[in-house]
């Protein structure tokens, strides 16, 4: 309960300073407000896509198409596949995280969810497109080749750490 008290002070503070930055004509305030209208405003126009996208992948994937490809006898292919699918999603991690949570249920194995996870937000291809025009393609390379490996590791060791614990998802619903 004060956790939740914290939480809506907290917000509540920073809806203040906004508006209370209008009224005074405290630009640092007004720019911030302005910033968080247009990103909530993005957002809200992302949402559809976002929930017509995933409720297509819930509907067209079948469950035994993910347990054969990304479950528990998956191997290395698994990983793979979690790399390309990761790379290929669009958008914010707002998308990757309920595909992350479907892949759960329909079976994917926990590292290779995490795997997902990480390649999501590391190995876009349109993030890698434009960092290799003005980073390089050899720096691009470079932190390819040391990010992937290091997402599976720690993706393998935190997916037998939390199957060891017997972690479960509750189903809130």
């Amino acid at each position: 309960m004060i956790k939740k008290i914290i939480t809506v002070t907290i917000f509540a503070l920073y809806f203040i300073f906004i508006i209370g930055s209008f009224f005074l004509n405290f630009s640092i305030g007004k720019s911030i407000g302005g910033n968080f209208l247009k990103y909530a405003l993005d957002m809200l126009m992302m949402f559809p896509f976002v929930f017509i996208l995933i409720g297509l992948f819930e509907v067209w994937i079948k469950k035994e198409t993910i347990e054969k490809h990304l479950g528990e006898r998956s191997g290395a292919m698994g990983f793979f596949w979690a790399v390309l699918l990761g790379g290929t999603t669009f958008g914010p991690m707002l998308v990757a995280l309920p595909i992350a949570y479907s892949l759960f249920n329909k079976g994917a194995k926990l590292s290779i969810v995490f795997t997902y996870i990480g390649a999501a937000s590391v190995c876009r291809i349109p993030m890698t497109i434009f960092e290799a025009s003005y980073m390089g393609a050899k720096f691009t390379i470079i932190r390819y080749a040391v990010s992937i490996p290091l997402i599976i590791l720690f993706s393998v060791i935190l997916g037998k750490y939390l199957t060891g614990k017997n972690y479960e998802i509750k189903d809130d619903k």
